[in-house]
């Protein structure tokens, strides 16, 4: 990161960012994204998780079994990179592999009891470190905020 994508804190007092990036949704949202991805991932980290376990564990509870192409989609993950966070999931017992009735050349994935006991603990921590990155706005503004972003970027997803 260059000095001038640094923060908005004074330098000693005399500079501040000027009026026109403040007002620019698109920085905005960076500056607010990279906040957000550092608590993130510093708390996961705290208790030994990563952002994509939690998003695998997360598309098993609600979506049910699937394979790993199916979890890379639903997720958001690059297949590519699926295959490690699988294993880092299965070496801890949270996530089962098994062969796929209709095709035993494919495995299908299965969150265990232990990944949705993780799954809980998870949401907790995730729901804390929301707490802190949110803490300035009242409930009603949180939901608010949620719902835009959602919005925006449902918008943008089906428009690219």
């Amino acid at each position: 990161m260059s000095r001038a994508d640094a923060v908005d804190v004074p330098d000693d007092g005399a500079r501040r960012t000027p009026d026109r990036l403040r007002r620019r949704a698109s920085r905005l949202l960076s500056q607010l994204t990279m906040r957000s991805d550092r608590l993130v991932n510093e708390g996961l980290a705290r208790v030994d998780a990563r952002k994509w376990h939690y998003a695998v564990l997360a598309s098993l509870q609600e979506h049910g079994p699937g394979s790993q192409a199916e979890l890379s989609r639903r997720s958001g993950i690059y297949r590519s990179d699926m295959v490690g966070v699988l294993n880092e999931l299965a070496e801890r017992d949270l996530v089962e592999r098994g062969p796929d009735p209709e095709d035993r050349r494919r495995n299908v994935i299965t969150i265990s009891d232990r990944g949705r006991r993780r799954l809980r603990r998870l949401d907790k921590v995730l729901d804390d470190l929301h707490d802190e990155l949110l803490a300035p706005l009242s409930p009603a503004e949180r939901d608010q905020f949620v719902q835009l972003t959602t919005r925006l970027l449902d918008h943008h997803t089906r428009t690219s």
